[in-house]
């Protein structure tokens, strides 16, 4: 048995909470969120059992607890995390790990000095989906990856303590982290204040990788449609991921651009042009969806158990940080390119 904490009962925690209660061997034995009313709702629909405090230090001196999640505003995540993993605890921090990179790297330090788990949440690392494209993009069924572009948008939650960018680029940061296994060279970003005077709500972000590949992200709480939308264009075959859809999450298109030469020559005339441009079967894989919040919180407390190191672990959550770092000067630089390499390592 597994005896963990959970901090931060807000937009998020809740989630959490509900995937931990639905696991064997884990016994949920403190809520912590300084409302107190928050919590003791947490409490009675989940996890009658567990015993409500309104401090995080409560719960870094609680003996019985062996992990905790954390689950609270970004700005804190930096002091709480250092706290439990110089109390001896596994932790768990909801994304993005910390504000900077120089955070992120102390909290390593503090996990490897207490030889404990640290583990970010960037959920989408146990989304089978994502899996998939992983596994067509090393095999290479998709050629030579050109480029990716996403739209994560809808309309609300708006949010007063971070912009858009910190909020949602995040999931698609360490999506492509996962998917490429390498760091953007540069990252540019713009941004636009609507609702909030200081606080992008919608964010543009445009990434360049080793080899060419270009990434471009559409983040946004002002948009008529909620989208989840990532699109892969490969040489061969081109793929969309709609973590929207119920029953088309994967489309794989046979469809491309026939090219003889590394760049193609202006057509010169139409049955050229056509020529170019190849058109076959839209596929769309059968995939067993399960629910990737609760893989996530299953790999939290094997990797208690086993002292294995999380897949999306310390460093993972870093290299996320310093890619939001990089966009975040851009932002306020109007959108003036910034080198990753001029940050220094992640």
């Amino acid at each position: 048995m597994i005896t963990v904490g959970l901090v931060g009962l807000g937009y998020w925690g809740p989630n959490l909470l509900r995937n931990l209660v639905s696991l064997e061997d884990v016994h949920v034995a403190v809520l912590c969120d300084a409302d107190r009313k928050r919590a003791e709702l947490a409490q009675a629909r989940f996890c009658p059992g567990a015993r409500l405090v309104d401090d995080y230090r409560r719960v870094a001196d609680d003996p019985e607890v062996t992990g905790v999640i954390v689950a609270t505003p970004i700005q804190t995540h930096f002091a709480i995390g250092r706290n439990l993993l110089s109390a001896g605890k596994h932790v768990f921090i909801e994304k993005p790990l910390a504000r900077t990179v120089g955070e992120c790297r102390a909290l390593i330090e503090a996990a490897d000095r207490a030889q404990r788990t640290l583990m970010v949440g960037h959920v989408f690392q146990y989304n089978v989906c994502v899996h998939r494209i992983k596994q067509y993009l090393d095999a290479g069924a998709l050629g030579k990856l050109l480029y990716i572009y996403s739209q994560r948008v809808n309309l609300g939650r708006i949010q007063h303590d971070l912009n858009a960018l910190w909020s949602f680029a995040p999931h698609d940061i360490s999506i492509v982290d996962f998917w490429l296994a390498d760091a953007p060279l540069r990252v540019a970003a713009r941004g636009f204040c609507y609702l909030n005077n200081g606080i992008e709500d919608v964010v543009f972000v445009t990434l360049e990788y080793p080899g060419g590949v270009g990434v471009h992200l559409h983040l946004g709480w002002l948009d008529p449609r909620k989208m989840r939308l990532m699109t892969l264009v490969g040489s061969k075959q081109m793929l969309v991921y709609d973590d929207v859809s119920l029953d088309a999450k994967l489309q794989i298109y046979d469809k491309g651009i026939v090219q003889l030469d590394e760049f193609l020559d202006a057509p010169d005339s139409f049955a050229r042009f056509q020529f170019q441009i190849r058109t076959g079967d839209l596929v769309i894989p059968t995939v067993q969806f399960g629910e990737p919040l609760q893989d996530e919180m299953r790999h939290f407390i094997e990797c208690i158990r086993s002292g294995r190191r999380p897949l999306s672990d310390g460093e993972c959550g870093t290299r996320v940080v310093r890619v939001l770092e990089a966009a975040d000067r851009s932002l306020k630089q109007r959108g003036q390119p910034v080198e990753l390499a001029d940050l220094g390592a992640a």
